[in-house]
């Protein structure tokens, strides 16, 4: 087995291109499938494409934020030291890798946005200190942590179905409370397998990939420090390292932070997880100055996502707006029985996501389908929901979209943790495809 392993990581490192080409290429297999497949218009597909290229511009710039703010986390003192006490006891690769599947895998329970950037870090710091370890496998692993997310506390699909205001509710008549969907006991037994089943599976590829001396990128040991406030001369110089200036503008924060909590208005979404990562990285690094510096640091590394997100964006709006996605939805639902339904709407809802890799613009896609069919085969709407869900978590295992700010904090690329990913998206998906059948 180690050298099919070895083989198909090979054969992986040689032939896949960087994220970008692949977003281009996809572009091209969009475009050809909706031309073959759909009554649309070479010349309308690109003016689908041309008009969303730039819908998701501010998801983009929030993914932006989630690897800036986490980035500055990371390297501040504070955090370095957290990090140092909370890996003390991890001096072997293979509890590395266990351990960073469940920190992983618990951090996108949480919320997604901190599943993408809390492993990569962990991955890091775990590399500065075991130098035989195999990093590219280890941040594999951390990534593979984020196919719960859709099961856990921030997944969009359920959250969606369990408010009125959503675009499903007519066609459903109802809210799909998070008991029959997040807290479901199919639901739950399926995160507790793969809490257990992950670090095993991670385990056992590295075992064959085997170490690796050379795979650590070089990492900044400590995050430079501020000059003494006494070394200081001018008033802007003083301003610049002035803890009293971080202070107070945290405590606006937190201010604000409490009075939503306080009304009950506090989500955990995405511009709240920004928002809280911005404030908590000013005052871990207590001045200014320090804070700006992690601040230009970061910045380096989130080219990728400007220039391939838009691309994406089009992608999206070609393979909705031409009616592919809804036909490719219709194939696998059209060969399903009530036992079979589940687990056709999760492969289906996987194949969606290589092209539309987002959670609530796929269920804008999927619902008018899997609903009423749900709905004619008597199939629980909430595992239905889930199926969905869990099909959109999947295949991003195979999707370069959500792991460029893991390997843009890496600093790998996409080639250097696909084998591995794809691995485990074959057992995860028997895992999952199981679990919908027999629950």
């Amino acid at each position: 087995m180690r050298k099919v392993v070895l083989f198909f990581n090979l054969i992986f490192q040689r032939y896949t291109p960087d994220p970008f080409v692949i977003a281009t290429l996809l572009t091209f297999l969009v475009f050809l499938l909706g031309v073959t497949l759909t009554p649309t218009s070479s010349l309308e597909l690109i003016n689908y494409w041309g008009n969303g290229f730039w819908k998701i511009i501010a998801f983009t710039l929030q993914m932006v934020m989630v690897l800036v703010g986490g980035y500055i986390i990371a390297i501040s003192p504070p955090m370095q030291t957290l990090l140092k006490w909370f890996t003390g006891k991890i001096h072997h690769p293979l509890q590395a890798v266990v351990f960073v599947s469940l920190i992983s895998s618990f951090a996108s329970w949480l919320n997604w946005g901190l599943g993408l950037v809390v492993g990569a870090f962990v991955a890091l710091e775990l590399a500065r200190k075991i130098p035989q370890l195999n990093f590219k496998v280890l941040v594999a692993s951390a990534y593979t942590g984020f196919i719960v997310w859709h099961g856990g506390l921030s997944g969009s699909i359920p959250l969606v179905v369990n408010s009125e205001k959503n675009f499903s509710f007519e066609q459903i008549g109802r809210i799909i409370p998070t008991q029959e969907t997040l807290f479901a006991p199919f639901n739950l037994v399926l995160l507790g397998l793969l809490f257990v089943s992950l670090p095993f599976i991670n385990m056992l590829l590295y075992r064959w990939y085997g170490d690796s001396e050379n795979s650590t990128p070089q990492i900044q040991e400590e995050p430079p420090q501020a000059k003494d406030v006494s070394d200081l001369r001018t008033p802007a110089e003083k301003l610049e390292s002035s803890s009293l200036v971080t202070f107070l503008l945290f405590v606006m924060s937190a201010v604000f932070v409490g009075s939503l909590a306080l009304q009950g208005n506090f989500q955990l979404d995405l511009n709240n997880v920004n928002f809280l990562f911005f404030f908590l990285g000013l005052i871990l690094h207590k001045q200014p100055k320090s804070f700006i510096r992690a601040a230009i640091e970061s910045s380096e590394k989130v080219g990728p996502l400007l220039i391939q997100y838009p691309l994406y964006a089009g992608i999206m709006a070609m393979i909705s707006q031409s009616g592919l996605a809804a036909q490719i939805s219709q194939f696998f639902i059209h060969i399903s029985t009530p036992e079979t339904f589940p687990i056709w709407t999760f492969s289906s809802a996987g194949l969606v996501n290589i092209f539309v890799p987002s959670g609530g613009g796929q269920w804008a896609i999927q619902a008018p389908i899997v609903i009423p069919a749900a709905q004619a085969l008597g199939v629980d709407l909430g595992k239905s929901v889930m199926a969905v869900a869990w099909g959109d978590a999947w295949t991003n295992l195979a999707q370069p979209f959500w792991a460029l700010p893991v390997l843009a904090i890496a600093g790998l690329k996409v080639k250097d943790i696909m084998a591995h990913c794809i691995f485990v998206l074959m057992a995860t998906g028997l895992l999952i495809s199981t679990v919908l059948f027999l629950f």
